[in-house]
């Protein structure tokens, strides 16, 4: 169930962890007011990092993305899968080793900010790192492929099954993954979300002892909270929405729920229960014949917490979701994005 803060959320914290697209931008465009959200983080003395499963970017080439998009960033605020990933590496094989590369620039980036040696070529490679890259071709998969099954270890950036662009959702860099893994029989080390290396090295290289996840995705920003054992507050500007969180079981919900960033700064009491009924606000959820119900009126972040509570109370005892296709939830239409 979700937690209560009697004070703001980031008063609690001293490191927050923000997923990107869908939190911090969807597309090209940021998500309105974040920028003055993420600086108020900052005046409070909040170590603020820029958290990615793309592993085709350098840090450098993120920061510059979000200073185009008004967001203030240092390419040291970023800390991407690629980065994760080599870290990995580094410490099972040492500085030095060679890492068989299958993927863009910020793999090969990252792997060299790391202290190994990226190379295309598998002569004398003691392991082998992939993440997207546009450019990759089919005979250098069907190489790394032969080579994992026959014994070369792997270490994969993200396992993420799509990734956005100009033309909609598109193949990501989990369809490669999941492609090798099959023919070699092979489960590859995951150092994206969520797996908890990205959140680690995080830590590591941002700082903080209080870190709290935000995310728009329930299956890679909430469940890699839950991975490090760390609070998570969902928004509800990106993918995941009142579907996801009827059907979200308990490694997949949220410590806090808010439609914006703007729940980073304010208190969030949760709903008292009565059997299946929450209520909180103004508001009142049940699950009746399998359907959410919600009536009542007030704030838009207490009908989220009301309703994502009466389906899980839903769930848990009778193990299905609740059906929400004829529910709306109140404010303007979400956009889409994954990253």
């Amino acid at each position: 169930m979700l937690e209560e803060s009697v004070e703001p959320v980031l008063a609690g914290h001293d490191l927050v962890m923000f997923d990107l697209d869908g939190v911090v931008y969807v597309g090209n465009d940021a998500i309105d007011g974040v920028a003055d959200r993420i600086d108020a983080v900052r005046a409070a003395d909040v170590h603020v990092a820029f958290v990615t499963n793309n592993a085709s970017r350098t840090p450098a080439q993120v920061a510059e993305k979000l200073a185009g998009v008004g967001v203030r960033a240092e390419p040291s605020d970023v800390v991407t899968s690629a980065q994760a990933a080599a870290h990995l590496l580094a410490e099972e094989h040492g500085a030095g080793a060679r890492v068989l590369a299958l993927g863009g620039e910020g793999l090969w980036t990252a792997l060299e900010e790391a202290g190994l040696a990226p190379v295309a070529e598998p002569d004398g490679a003691a392991a082998v790192a992939s993440g997207y890259g546009p450019d990759v071709r089919w005979r250098e998969i069907m190489r790394v492929a032969t080579l994992v099954r026959d014994g070369l270890p792997y270490v994969a950036s993200n396992r993420d099954m799509t990734i956005p662009t100009a033309y909609g959702l598109a193949p990501g860099h989990g369809v490669l993954v999941d492609t090798i893994a099959r023919f070699s029989g092979v489960t590859p080390t995951v150092a994206g979300k969520p797996a908890r290396p990205l959140m680690d090295e995080t830590v590591r290289r941002v700082g903080g002892e209080r870190p709290l996840m935000v995310g728009d995705r329930l299956d890679t920003d909430i469940e890699g909270a839950h991975a490090v054992g760390v609070p998570s507050l969902l928004v509800l500007t990106g993918v995941s929405g009142l579907e996801d969180l009827a059907s979200a079981g308990p490694d997949l919900r949220p410590t806090y729920v808010s439609p914006t960033l703007s729940g980073l700064f304010e208190p969030h009491p949760v709903p008292t229960t009565d059997g299946g009924r929450a209520e909180l606000g103004g508001w009142s959820a049940t699950v009746e014949d399998g359907r959410l119900a919600v009536t009542g009126s007030g704030d838009d972040a207490d009908w989220w917490r009301v309703a994502a509570t009466a389906c899980w109370l839903h769930m848990d005892r009778v193990g299905t979701p609740a059906d929400v296709s004829d529910t709306t939830p109140p404010g303007p239409a979400r956009p889409s994005g994954d990253e």
